[in-house]
Parts: structure tokens; sequence; C-alpha cells
């Protein structure tokens, strides 16, 4: 019988590709790398850490998104932040579930040139679930699945179910961890972004885990594309750009976890993602230099909590425009204390009022 899942074929290092389909879009990906790499190598030790903290803070938030599973954006930075070194005035203590998913992030970037192992996977795997359960569910934690259940990816109500792909059976996962493992820490003639590519799709063939695995195949990639760049810290991320594309990733992983072991058209997919990512990178270089010149600038300038946590926000992505009531609403103030805060900030040179013609006042930063 031709097999229908990947993993029904003697897959490992057997896997397939079109090196000629590819080798123009990993060039570009490649010579983008190293544009990012020179723009970051330019700057100082603390603009580097203030860029990473806000790239890996939106890949901790996306990655999880993907999954459904929504965290809190300031609690993530201040987890990052001082994993960092970064001072995080204005922003809350991370919770402990927080700090666990930051923890594993971390560990993947900063050690990437560390062996992976069961060991260390089961140690990530804990530190997404630290209740032992997925939602009210419980689930076997920091170990592989051992349920005799098959594990399916299924969409459709009861009884109409479409079975998108089906996981290999519990007994097998161990071995096949094993290959998986023992290739992420051989040293091979692929390119190493190839290899992040192929790990990521080969992880998400075996599905080891009863939950998470989605995350935990994304902080393999972020390891492995960290140590293809060699640098300990991130100036881009996949997870934003695969949750913008999400209903195409899914797509593209249904279409490539069956069928034949050639996996060149995922290839090219996670190419194209990937230097989308890379040059979404760029303006955020460009926002965190121009933040970090503007904090220099008012370095001897007195400010109180609520006014270092707003204008952080107006540079971290505010959404809309910031209003008296807006500033309120936020710093859990009166409309008279906000107004008092953000009349200081113009009187310093920090805010000034929008012309825009609107019907409400509306403030922006003074970035000139």
């Amino acid at each position: 019988m031709r097999p229908i899942y990947l993993w029904q074929y003697p897959i490992g290092p057997k896997f397939t590709w079109n090196d000629s389909d590819l080798i123009t879009l990993l060039s570009e990906v490649r010579n983008l790398e190293g544009k990012i790499q020179g723009m970051m190598g330019g700057l100082g030790f603390d603009v580097q850490s203030s860029t990473s903290l806000d790239v890996m803070t939106e890949d901790v938030l996306r990655s999880s998104e993907i999954e459904g599973v929504i965290l809190n954006s300031d609690r993530v930075r201040s987890s990052i932040a001082r994993h960092l070194g970064i001072e995080t005035v204005g922003l809350p203590f991370p919770d402990h579930y927080t700090e666990g998913v930051v923890q594993v992030m971390m560990d993947a970037v900063r050690n990437n040139n560390r062996p992976l192992s069961h060991e260390r996977l089961f140690n990530w795997h804990a530190a997404i679930f630290p209740t032992g359960r997925s939602g009210i569910y419980p689930i076997q934690v920091g170990a592989y699945r051992t349920g005799d259940e098959p594990m399916q990816i299924v969409s459709g109500a009861m009884g109409k179910e479409k079975v998108h792909y089906e996981a290999p059976p519990s007994e097998a996962v161990p071995a096949m961890m094993k290959e998986f493992i023992d290739w992420i820490n051989t040293e091979t003639d692929i390119d190493p972004v190839l290899k992040a590519a192929v790990a990521h799709l080969w992880f998400v063939a075996i599905h080891p885990f009863d939950d998470g695995n989605g995350r935990l195949t994304r902080t393999i990639t972020d390891m492995l594309l960290a140590k293809a760049d060699g640098f300990p810290l991130r100036f881009y991320s996949m997870s934003a750009e695969i949750l913008r594309e999400k209903k195409s990733y899914y797509e593209i992983l249904e279409k490539t976890t069956t069928g034949s072991t050639d996996i060149t058209l995922w290839l090219r997919w996670f190419l194209q993602i990937l230097k989308a990512a890379i040059l979404r990178s760029e303006t955020t270089v460009i926002r965190v230099v121009q933040k970090t010149s503007f904090w220099q600038r008012h370095k001897e300038v007195s400010m109180n909590e609520r006014q270092v946590k707003m204008i952080n926000l107006l540079w971290d992505g505010f959404e809309g425009k910031l209003t008296t009531s807006k500033w309120a609403k936020i710093t859990k103030t009166s409309p008279a204390t906000a107004l008092r805060d953000i009349t200081d900030l113009i009187d310093k040179g920090v805010l000034i009022t929008a012309s825009d013609g609107g019907r409400s006042i509306n403030y922006l930063l003074c970035v000139d």
C-alpha cells in the first residue's frame, strides 16, 4: 500500500527537494540576512538588545497566538527585558506561566549551539504546560505522548469530520524522535536555513507531544535560524509572519505532510515567509533606532511612571489616536490627572498637539 503520510516512509534524511527551484530564493534570503546583520552590527549593544526585545516579544506573542493562546504583551516584554538586562520601568512583573514560555525561547536562541536532546525538549514542554493541563484537559507533560488513541488533526462538525493529518502511533515516537534529534545535532552539507525548514516540517510530521507541538516546532526553528545567523539575538520574527499567513501555513503543512517525500513546495513557502519576515524587520530596526535616540535626547527629562509607560506604548505600537480619555483609561487615572500628565510633556517638548482638524484633541510624539 502506498504511504499516505510522511512518517509512513523511512524518511529522516531521505527527504528530497529540487535545489534549482530554491537557489534564487535562498540567495535572496541569505543576502537579506547579511544586510540586517550589517545594520545591527553598526549599532551599539544597547540598541541591538532593544531591537531584539521588540522582535522576541512579538515572536513569543505570535507563536502562542497561532495556537489560540493570548499572552499579555507587557508581561512578555517585561520577562524578555529582564533576560536581556534591559530596564523594565513601567512594566509589570511577569507571571510564572509567561516567564516559563519566555525561558524556552531564550534557551533556544541564546544557547543555539547546545545540542538538542530529549531532556531539553521535555523541559521546554513542561515550561509551557506548568499545570499539566491543556485548558481543562490533563495531558502528558515533559514526556512524549503515550496514548492509544490516534493523534489526528480534524475539522468539521461531529459526524462530518475531515481528517487532515494523522500522526504516527505513540509507540513509534521515541525512535522517530531519536532519529530527528541525531540529525539535528549532526553537521550536514545542507544550508543551515534549509535545515531549519526541514526540521520544522519533520517535527510537525512526528507530532511527538499531546499538545504544544506547534510552539515547540517554531522554537526549534528559531534555534536553528539563530545558529544559521551566528547571533544569539533575533532581529526578525518567523512566527509573526506565519500568523499573517496562518491559512496558507496550515494548507502547505497538510499538502506536504501527505503524499511523497519531495518537500520542495514546503521549502519554497518557508523561504518566502522568511524573506517577508526579514524585510519587515528593517522597519522594526529603524523604529528602534529612532526610539533609542528619542530616549537619549530626553534622558534628563523628569517623568512619572504613567508618562514613561505611555511614551513607550506610543513607540511600541499604540493603536489609534492618543487622547486625554485614552490616557486616563490606560493609566487608570482621572481625566484631570491625564491632562496634567500630557500638558507637562508638551511643556517639556516630548509631546505635541496634532493638527488634523478632528473633533477631539489628540497628541503625538515630538520626534524631531
